[in-house]
């Protein structure tokens, strides 16, 4: 038994993350826990069984304290969750709380925050992909020492029995005989034979319980994307074996749609669409195409499994000028300057018809630092649009994506987290803040016009380039923003 939670440990110490967004595995969430609002920060475990670390900022004031608890999302399990664990106060921030919970196994998982204080109670859930994604190999130096101390044990464990079949029967003051020599020479062989055995075995056993864990880290669906007959882009999924619950049948809808395709024109990105194409077979999505310029195109897929695990599948296609059908219900397109192109003003993006998106810029963005992005719109008069209207249900979409390729994340208002899975882990709506009102039955949205603002709680996993494209509606018309963000190094 302990040699399981021995591998396991050292699994643990040597693994890499990543999850359904690309690159981008942390999760960053708001939402409200009765009167209290609540900024998550998951940082999933590396492995499987692993720990999660989790940070909370609070407000208002007036709390006792807050509980998690970590469930999975769905299943028998989901009903009967642990016993709560209490978040410290690490500093003298009376607002900031955090916590380190086991995950036991993968699939989708939700962290429960119960809060109690001076206005009462509150829960809220957070959920969020918990999987094992690679290993590393040992360090050569970490190597070499272990190597140096087996020889070690080797050579101290052959002498020992050699010594001991040799002198352990001679009486005080005699010499050993040749035959007692001989005895020795015979157990050093055969204990130097039976090592190097249990060494060849041993390594044997790692070797298999090495590939045995390889069953279980991640892979991602694939996805071969085609253009045929009739400007319609074929989007075929495969899986390439993970585990076997996986299914490419059991999509869910994520604001009233299957999938989500981001398709940006690469590496230029001064051309983005928000697309949506359609179920026509399992596993095969297709989408009658828009007008396209053209070029080489990244494709990120958005598709959230029934279980509440979200995936974003990555493929790339060359397109030729397409002559496509008008954009239309919730599709969108953007465009702006080549990336590093450079511009006025890196803070307002003028759209083509006169509106302006202005994005409240933080004086200084670090890496795997919690942030609000909160970006406006303005008619052409400098005002907020009178007949502001929900984008699939919410004040806006964002999109961030790294430069190199290595990142791609798609933000809500609420965070990172896919909203199908979201509302499983809050059936009543009950955590909803920060302009994510949904279009759901009793939702009541007579009370006045809509802000002209809306946020997105998120923080870059890593230094570099990032263009951010924010979509936001007034009336029918869905504007497409597009932002520059040089993201230094982890502040000091």
């Amino acid at each position: 038994m302990k040699s399981f939670y021995w591998f396991w440990t050292i699994a643990a110490l040597l693994a890499v993350p990543a999850y359904a967004h690309v690159g981008s595995p942390d999760v960053y969430a708001e939402g409200q826990a009765g009167a209290y609002k609540l900024s998550v920060v998951v940082r999933p475990p590396l492995v499987i069984p692993g720990v999660a670390d989790i940070e909370v900022r609070a407000q208002p004031p007036g709390i006792d304290r807050i509980t998690v608890t970590p469930v999975p999302l769905t299943g028998e399990a989901s009903k009967h969750p642990p016993v709560p664990d209490v978040m410290d106060r690490p500093s003298a921030d009376a607002g900031f709380y955090s916590a380190h919970l086991w995950i036991m196994a993968t699939g989708s998982w939700q962290i429960r925050f119960a809060v109690s204080g001076g206005q009462g109670g509150g829960v809220l859930s957070i959920p969020f992909p918990a999987t094992a994604m690679s290993t590393r190999k040992m360090q050569t130096g970490m190597g070499a020492g272990l190597a140096a101390l087996g020889i070690l044990l080797v050579v101290g464990m052959i002498g020992i029995v050699g010594a001991a079949t040799r002198e352990s029967r001679l009486r005080p003051g005699e010499s050993v005989s040749p035959t007692g020599r001989r005895r020795a020479y015979v157990a050093m062989s055969v204990t130097f034979a039976v090592l190097v055995a249990s060494i060849v075995l041993g390594n044997a056993w790692w070797k298999s319980e090495a590939t045995a864990y390889s069953e279980y880290i991640y892979k991602p669906l694939t996805m071969q994307p085609a253009l045929g007959a009739g400007n319609v882009l074929d989007l075929e999924l495969r899986d390439p074996g993970w585990l076997q619950s996986r299914k490419l049948d059991d999509f869910i809808p994520d604001h009233d749609h299957l999938m989500h395709l981001y398709m940006i024109r690469w590496p230029q990105m001064d051309v983005v669409y928000h697309l949506h194409p359609q179920p026509v077979a399992t596993g095969e999505f297709q989408l009658l195409m828009p007008s396209v310029p053209a070029g080489t195109y990244r494709l990120y897929a958005d598709v959230v499994h029934a279980a509440g695990f979200p995936e974003t599948i990555v493929g790339t296609i060359a397109l030729p000028s397409i002559a496509g059908r008008p954009l239309e219900g919730d599709d969108a397109k953007g465009t702006d300057a080549p990336v590093g192109a450079g511009g006025d003003d890196d803070r307002r993006f003028k759209l083509p018809d006169g509106y302006t998106m202005v994005w409240k810029k933080p004086a200084q963005l670090a890496e795997k630092t919690a942030e609000d992005f909160t970006f406006e719109l303005l008619d052409p008069q400098g005002k907020p649009p009178a007949d502001m209207a929900l984008y699939m249900g919410m004040l806006g979409h964002a999109a961030f994506v790294k430069t190199d390729g290595s990142v791609f994340a798609h933000i809500h208002p609420t965070g990172t987290v896919a909203m199908a899975a979201f509302m499983m882990a809050n059936p009543s709506a009950s955590g909803m803040s920060h302009g994510a009102e949904m279009n759901m039955p009793g939702m009541d949205m007579s009370h006045g016009a809509l802000p002209n603002r809306v946020s997105f709680p998120y923080g870059f996993p890593s230094a570099g380039q990032y263009r951010i494209f924010v979509q936001m509606k007034h009336g029918s018309v869905i504007e497409t923003g597009v932002f520059d963000a040089g993201v230094n190094g982890p502040r000091k």
